[in-house]
């Protein structure tokens, strides 16, 4: 069943969203060539709490850290330890806050110095991939609409969408129902209702969709070790236009 969540559950969400998007926005000024992905949780958690937050990730199914960290060809679930960032280097950074009782979820992938053309492509593309899904976002659309939209961005640039992971309702739990896939046919599933919150999260790979988990049960990397990359913002389905709800 997808909850239709109320104007003032709405509000909440968009509250613990502030907090994410404060995160990612630090990370923007941290990420760089020598840091470590442990420095950047120990920063984002201290945001977290300092702004009256807690991270959603952390004991998450005994996930150990609160953000997660991925390079390069580490899809998602990447964990914060003592790798330090390299110049060129691509990384998808997750965030997910609890704020009175509510959960907002969203992500970005970060450029560090200076990375090759298609390295960029790649990150641009499934930017605008979400941008994409998240247009379709509007009450009387169809749940097939949002991921068609995503994966027609994804395929057309020549890139694949990861398929073993997908996107998430969201709210008093960090993952309701529906799941959301970043590839379908547009007017198939749910039609869509304002007060639906969805975390929308293309995964996008520069070659095959193929994905592993590595022995640590979280990271998950590409099978043919190229490059993916990873965007996510938290989203109300409105009766005119969609909100987003991981923004400042």
């Amino acid at each position: 069943m997808i909850i239709i969540k109320t104007e003032e559950e709405i509000k909440k969400m968009r509250e613990a969203g502030r907090i994410v998007a404060g995160v990612l926005d630090l990370m923007e000024e941290k990420v760089a060539a020598g840091v470590t992905t442990e420095q950047l949780n120990s920063l984002a958690d201290d945001f977290i709490r300092k702004h009256g937050g807690t991270p959603s990730f952390l004991g998450y199914q005994g996930f150990p850290r609160s953000i997660c960290t991925s390079i390069n060809e580490v899809v998602v679930h990447g964990i914060p330890d003592g790798t330090r960032l390299a110049d060129g280097d691509i990384v998808g950074i997750d965030v997910g806050v609890i704020f009175r009782g509510f959960h907002a979820d969203a992500a970005r992938t970060y450029v560090v110095g200076e990375a090759p053309p298609e390295a960029l492509r790649l990150v641009e593309v499934t930017r605008r991939s979400l941008e994409s899904g998240i247009s379709h976002c509007v009450a009387g659309n169809f749940l097939g609409d949002v991921s068609h939209a995503i994966q027609s961005v994804v395929e057309e640039a020549g890139f694949s969408v990861v398929v073993q992971f997908v996107g998430h309702g969201i709210g008093r739990s960090m993952h309701e129902e529906p799941q959301i896939p970043n590839y379908g046919k547009p007017r198939h599933g749910p039609r869509l209702a304002a007060g639906m919150t969805f975390a929308l999260e293309p995964m996008v790979n520069q070659g095959t969709w193929e994905v592993e988990v590595m022995e640590d049960g979280w990271t998950v990397k590409t099978k043919d070790r190229r490059l993916s990359a990873h965007f996510e913002h938290t989203v109300a389905v409105g009766r005119e236009e969609p909100v987003v709800l991981t923004v400042p």
